[in-house]
This record gives C-alpha cells, structure tokens and sequence, in this order.
C-alpha cells in the first residue's frame, strides 16, 4: 500500500458510516479494532429551523436498515483500519504500508505505478484510492481527454469545527429535547441559503460541525486544493449572523477553524482500464450532503473484495492472467457505477449550487426515501444480479 503522506498529521474532524457502509465494516470482523475508536450509534437525523423548531426526524435504527449509522472521529477510523489491514488477524497476508511515496504515474495495462522519487512498484491489480485530486485518474482516462473530468468548483464552501463538548455551558439557550451536544443525533440546521451540521463522537466527548456557505456568501476565501486552510472567526459569525446566539457560542468554543472550498466530479466514463481501477473520492468525488462519500468508498473495497474473493495469485507464483483481472474489474464497474453516479447526483441536487445546474438526471426522492436508497444496499452481488434481472425482462 503506497500512501502520500507520512501518517503523523491529525486527519480531519468527524466521519460517519451510514448503514450500508456499516453492515460492510461490520461484515469483516474488525470488531475489536473498531471499539478503540469509541463510536457512537446514531440516533436520529434531525432537521432544525433558527427558531428551534424540528421540522424533520428521521429515526434510525438497526432493525431497520440492518446496521446503525456509526459516527467516528476521522483519526481514529483510519487508524482502526490502518491497524486492521496491517495486522495478522485477518485472512491473508498483512498490508505492507509505505509512506511518503507520492504516485505520479501509472502506466494502467502493465500495472506499475511510478512514484516523485523515480521508484516503481508493479502488481497484479492497482488500486488508485488517491482522492478528488488523484494522480491516476488521468492515467485511467488518457484514452479520453481526461481534462474534462477534473474536479470542479461547486461554488460552496465548508467551515469544520470540532470541539470538547466538556466546554459546552449546560446553560446554552436551547432545549436539551431539541439539541444536545453529547447525545448521539446528526442535527441540520437550514436557513439564509446556508446549512450547520453538527454531531457528537468519541462517547459524546467532542462535537464536530460543518457550516456550508455559498461562496458568493463567504466573507473570506480557502486556499482551492486545500481543506485545511485556516479560517476566521470573525468571519464566520459575519456569516452566520442571522443564526440563534447559541450556534454563535459554539463557534466560539472550538480551538481551530478550518475552512474547505468544496469541489466534486461529474461522472466519469470510465474507472478502469488494463490492470487498474479508480475508488473512493478518485472515482466519485460528491459532495457531503449525503453524508454517502466515505460510504460509498466502504462500498467499492466490498465490491473488490466480492469479485476477487476466488482469486489468489499465491504472492509468489507468476502475475494473475491480465485478463482475468479485466474481467473483474468489469465486474466491479459494472456493479458500483450507476449507485454510485446517482449519489452523485442527488448530493448535488440537496446542495442547489453550480454543479447542481450539470446534473441533467432528474430525482423525484425525498430525503426519506433517498435514505431507504442509500442504508438498503445489500452489497455489490446482489446488486449486479439485480441489475441483471431488471436487464433481462426489460
């Protein structure tokens, strides 16, 4: 596994895996590694109005979609599944990491990717899970022009908070029944073209919010390839100054503010060619009004994982047949690319921004039934038999 980064930063704030993703994790017998994390079960999404009224709850349960929504800080599920993939209580042999290695190439049909210091490294199968900004997406796409399907600026932009909910005055000016920092509910608030999610994590120890804006909103300007670029306080109040005094007390809370210009990626054509296949945000980069795109990543390494269970190529013995990796990688596509290009879309079509307006597919769902959409996906199998059936009495 080459990853860009020397894994020593804090990654991000919160993170949730809805329960489709949910079902997936629980099905690879991580258990243990998971409980170190402290998640949360997720109670309810809830929809709020600046004068504190609940417009929506949308309870969730396991019975109902067979898993609950889990909510995580983002550190600690990536070490959790860092830690998983490279231990040896897994089938298989244990992941090798190697950090520090940035790919700048990959020559798709050979499988050999090329890394920043002239290194390459060959395999049976590669896996570009790189990101929006994913150096093998042009690889993929270099039959095509892949200069159209770059990562495109929505026109939104996303303030990230996370802060001790011990810090939190149980004074705050709202109703516990209607808001409480530690209990395990995702909470939305809407109003002035502009929206707050907030949610708890880590045993209800810290609270993480995300505050988008619509840029032309904004009172300040991110860095465009960065999410992590610093943000002002000032200016967030400015921008929230119509929101109740009690969102302004949180803000002011949190130790750091970080301010992302959201980008995402129309759908592209393709995910793989020769020997490679693009996952995760490098395929389908969307927008976090779903709260589908860590989910939707947790989907594609299932689909992987159910389309090459049978295959082994021993480690030691000669390369797996090109065409049998092609073969499954056809698979694969063929069982992710409609969901997850739907997805897409109806995160999109929620955001009402600029890309919104390239979307030609027309959506007739609410947020209810998108949920039923989403958290009802029994895995990539099902799907593709599904998707079949449908084909064959059409």
């Amino acid at each position: 596994m080459l990853e860009k980064s020397r894994m020593n930063k804090e990654i991000g704030a919160l993170i949730s895996l809805q329960p489709n993703a949910q079902k997936i994790v629980d099905s690879w017998d991580i258990a243990s590694y998971l409980a170190e994390t402290h998640p949360m079960a997720d109670e309810a999404f809830r929809i709020l109005d600046t004068a504190g009224n609940i417009r929506m709850e949308i309870p969730l349960s396991e019975a109902k979609y067979g898993a609950n929504r889990m909510m995580y800080h983002r550190q600690d599920l990536h070490t959790a599944l860092r830690n998983a993939a490279a231990g040896d209580s897994l089938p298989g042999p244990p992941a090798t990491i190697i950090t520090a290695a940035k790919v700048i190439d990959c020559d798709c049909e050979a499988g050999v990717v090329k890394l920043e210091d002239g290194s390459t490294y060959q395999g049976d199968l590669v896996i570009g899970a790189d990101g929006i900004h994913s150096a093998v997406r042009p690889a993929v796409l270099s039959m095509i022009s892949s200069a159209a399907f770059k990562p495109k600026a929505t026109s939104l932009s996303a303030y990230r908070l996370l802060l001790p909910t011990a810090s939190i005055s149980e004074s705050l000016p709202v109703p516990s029944s209607v808001f409480d920092p530690k209990r395990p509910v995702t909470t939305l608030m809407m109003a002035y073209d502009r929206r707050i999610v907030m949610g708890p994590a880590r045993d209800g120890a810290v609270l993480g919010m995300v505050c988008l804006v619509p840029d032309e909103a904004m009172h300040e300007e991110s860095l465009q390839n960065s999410w992590t670029t610093p943000g002002s306080l000032d200016k967030l109040l400015e921008t929230y100054k119509d929101f109740p005094p009690w969102i302004h007390e949180l803000y002011k809370l949190a130790p750091d503010i970080a301010l992302w210009q959201l980008r995402d990626l129309d759908a592209l054509p393709t995910w793989v060619q020769g020997r490679t296949i693009l996952i995760g945000d490098a395929a389908h980069a969307m927008l976090p009004t779903q709260g589908q795109g860590a989910s939707q990543s947790i989907e594609d390494a299932e689909a992987l994982q159910a389309f090459f269970a049978d295959v082994d190529s021993g480690g030691e013995g000669p390369p797996l047949e090109k065409q049998v990796v092609e073969e499954r990688l056809a698979k694969v596509f063929r069982a992710r690319y409609h969901r997850a290009s739907l997805i897409q879309a109806y995160s999109r079509q929620q955001a009402g921004t600029a890309t919104a307006a390239r979307e030609s597919t027309d959506i007739k769902l609410n947020p209810a039934e998108f949920m039923d959409y989403n958290c009802n996906y029994r895995g990539a199998v099902a799907w593709l038999e599904a998707q079949e059936m449908t084909s064959q009495s059409a």
